[in-house]
């Protein structure tokens, strides 16, 4: 039975984990095997799933992890990253060093893959809890808050994007719906969910080689509007791409802003300009420059392998079939179509591991009921995104990005992250059904 071999599998992997003391990466591997075997399929076939799983992940996320990685080292190596922390500071107080935080992962978060957010933020999560002296997942709790948020619910980010496409919502009112029901799900999964914690309790150990604890000279760091300019290029380039698909998509220069706007093209463009603006530019030598670039590639190789070994296990879920035994068990059933959407949504992803899949499928699914009931197809774009990013476990990468980039132990990760996204997820969901009331 599926669900029983998913639950024998976790188990497996914590106790590999916690009790071994086994690495990750290889702890993966021989649980997506083993689910694989049990669920029916023969161990070359397994084998062939766990490779499939491999090559897909990191063919989607190897360019965006490392130029991401570079261009926030080239940051925080060159001071870009703590000029843009203490001029935030600045502006907004050592008391209000959140909402500073917030504001900005909610604006990179709307035309971002989760995964490149977090890459291009999290070095500026470190300068900032470093500058203003609080602990680190203080400020990077909330900042990922936003993220995984927007990642739900918010279009032009593809996620929402593909969904409202198969619901055939409207993306303006999508829009509109969705940073209504954003700004408090945000609110109350980051910066409240933080306050249940102690103060030590949301220390960490910053992994070495994704932070430089140098403190710069005013006269060493560059200018702010140069610093937010180069790290914020990538969402520049991105956010172009989407103006253009909404406003002119039969434009001839549509093709040019489809290449640059792509997220590799873009994080690639944007290192290329950060070794001028962040390098050569402040006096540095390129052999300077390309230190920053090799350690930045060594400090996330490990962080590389885990969310391959996520993807892998991932795929050995989706190949033996779970998300369909799931949507016979949901077929038929009498509730909500806005809450048969998210448990569907919410179901698979604790599942699979994987929001984009989660939520899409849950579409899929749920598409002919907007139809049958005049449900606002908007809330139901809304209500998978919800679903989709709900409780985050060991089989999804983004609990892996999540857990090595701010170097926590399983069970802290469990706490702070997988608690954090099912409160965003079920605020969502409370949002939904609240809009509901006053839409027809």
């Amino acid at each position: 039975m599926p669900v029983i071999s998913i639950c024998i599998g976790v188990a497996l992997l914590l106790i590999l984990m916690m009790v071994f003391k086994l690495n990750a990466f290889i702890s993966l591997i021989i649980v997506a095997l083993i689910v694989g075997i049990l669920e029916g399929m023969s161990p070359i076939d397994a084998m062939a799933s766990v490779q499939s799983g491999l090559g897909g992940t990191l063919g989607s996320l190897t360019m965006i992890i490392i130029f991401g990685a570079i261009l926030g080292k080239l940051m925080t190596d060159s001071g870009g990253a703590q000029r843009i922390a203490t001029t935030l500071i600045r502006a907004f107080g050592k008391k209000r060093v959140q909402l500073a935080a917030v504001l900005t992962a909610s604006v990179v978060g709307i035309a971002l893959f989760f995964e490149t957010g977090v890459v291009v933020l999290i070095p500026l999560v470190f300068t900032i809890a470093t500058a203003a002296g609080v602990p680190v997942l203080y400020v990077g709790m909330p900042v990922i808050a936003a993220l995984i948020t927007m990642h739900g619910f918010v279009p032009p980010h593809p996620g929402p994007t593909a969904v409202a496409s198969v619901f055939e919502a409207n993306i303006g009112k999508t829009l509109i719906y969705g940073i209504t029901i954003a700004i408090p799900a945000i609110i109350i999964g980051g910066p409240l969910f933080t306050k249940l914690f102690k103060k030590e309790d949301l220390e960490v150990e910053i992994p070495k080689g994704l932070f430089n604890p140098k403190e710069f000279t005013e006269e060493e760091m560059p200018g702010f509007a140069t610093s937010i300019l180069t790290s914020l290029m990538p969402v520049i380039l991105i956010a172009a791409k989407v103006i253009v698909e909404i406003f002119m998509p039969e434009s001839a220069i549509m093709p040019f802003f489809d290449f640059i706007g792509n997220p590799n093209v873009a994080l690639l463009l944007s290192v290329i300009l950060a070794f001028f603006t962040f390098g050569l530019n402040r006096g540095r030598k390129m052999k300077e420059v390309m230190k920053s670039l090799t350690d930045a590639v060594s400090g996330i190789a490990m962080i590389l392998l885990i969310i391959a070994g996520g993807g892998a296990f991932k795929q050995v879920l989706i190949d033996s079939h779970i998300d369909k035994y799931i949507i016979e068990i949901m077929t038929g059933s009498s509730l909500s179509p806005l809450l048969l959407t998210w448990i569907i949504a919410a179901i698979l992803r604790v599942a699979l591991g994987s929001a984009t899949v989660a939520g899409m499928t849950a579409a899929g699914i749920a598409a002919p009921l907007i139809g049958a009931t005049g449900v606002s197809p908007e809330l139901m774009v809304l209500a998978a995104g919800a679903g989709s990013i709900t409780f985050s476990h060991v089989n999804d990468a983004g609990f892996w990005i999540y857990k090595e980039y701010f170097n926590l132990s399983i069970g802290k990760t469990i706490k702070t992250w997988s608690v954090m996204v099912t409160i965003l997820s079920l605020v969502g969901l409370a949002g939904v059904l609240i809009l509901n009331m006053f839409i027809k």
